[in-house]
């Protein structure tokens, strides 16, 4: 792995941010905050709702703003992107608003229900194996693809867009103590990070791990970038075998913590959004919930962001029978 990355990054500046939510504002909604009932949770609980997004993810956000600041000339030789579903869904809904063609190339094991929906907003879908589709966050390349690249989270305007979702937890809970953010490439909780720590530096910022694929704590513990193990399972949405380098990086200096959580803890605080709360999120979205439930990510006032809603309903049968898929 080269010593300096193909890729460099700066925080997204609070201006940036403010950019992308008055040009994403038309497109995107503002998810509700909402408090988390359980009667024995480590502290207060509340869940930022973003399974709510159009799209059903978060990855609305970023995706949009990217494509919206790119503008209809650069993309009119369409635009590709590389998603597990969510941001391939993201891309592809934008790119159907503003009238251009998309290409997905998604592995293998991505999820019918999400594959599904992006041939539903007529993204072409590219399938092809776990360790090609990974590459491609490094590389930025694909044979076939042209047009303009939207990175999953290693962008500066797909993660100003995520950052726009710190400013709204901060409206609605200025007294938040801790943000638990699901990390997955990184681009949801670095931005995230960003706008809060400029409106609140003291606010904890905890990324969340599956123990399936979590490199960040062993790289945050040991000050350089480490690989893990990684294993495919139902919480598709996080969980990698390694870390880019620049968003390493910008992690050393916006998060705080990292937590990792394992499937049958993520599992069981999936039951209880939906026994409790009636939401029904993805794996990656009962993350943060996991971690709060445990008290690994303390037990003050937390918000934590329920990242997406697109599950297949076997898998949630499966939960709500008290089993981990």
């Amino acid at each position: 792995m080269s010593s300096t990355p193909a890729f460099r990054l700066e925080p997204p500046t609070l201006a940036e941010i403010e950019a992308a939510r008055e040009r994403t504002r038309p497109n995107v909604i503002r998810t509700p905050l909402i408090p988390f009932y359980y009667e024995d949770a480590p502290g207060e609980i509340h869940l930022k709702l973003e399974l709510l997004q159009p799209i059903g993810s978060f990855k609305l956000r970023g995706a949009n703003n990217a494509m919206e600041a790119a503008g209809r000339e650069a993309l009119a030789a369409g635009v590709w992107t590389a998603s597990a579903g969510n941001m391939a869904q993201g891309v592809a809904w934008s790119a159907r608003k503003l009238g251009v063609n998309c290409s997905v190339v998604v592995p293998d094991t991505a999820p019918a229900t999400k594959i599904a929906a992006v041939e539903r907003l007529g993204g072409k879908v590219v399938k092809t194996s776990v360790n090609e589709w990974a590459e491609i966050f490094r590389t930025r390349e694909f044979p076939g693809m042209n047009g303009v690249f939207v990175h999953a989270f290693s962008d500066p305007d797909v993660i100003a867009g995520n950052g726009v979702i710190g400013l709204e937890i901060l409206e609605d809970l200025p007294g938040v103590d801790t943000v638990l953010v699901p990390w997955g490439g990184g681009g949801l909780c670095c931005g995230i990070a960003a706008a809060i720590k400029a409106k609140k530096p003291d606010t904890r910022i905890v990324a969340v791990e599956i123990s399936t694929g979590a490199p960040l704590k062993p790289s945050f513990e040991s000050g350089k970038l480490v690989e893990a193990p990684f294993t495919p399972n139902f919480v598709d949405g996080i969980g990698n075998a390694f870390i880019n380098e620049e968003m390493f990086t910008l992690a050393q200096t916006l998060v705080d913590d990292v937590v990792v959580v394992t499937p049958e803890e993520t599992a069981d605080a999936l039951r209880w959004l939906i026994l409790r709360n009636h939401i029904v999120p993805e794996g990656a979205g009962a993350a943060g919930v996991a971690a709060a439930l445990s008290g690994r990510a303390g037990c003050n006032i937390i918000a934590t962001i329920v990242s997406g809603g697109n599950i297949d309903p076997a898998r949630v049968i499966t939960i709500l029978e008290g089993g981990t898929p």
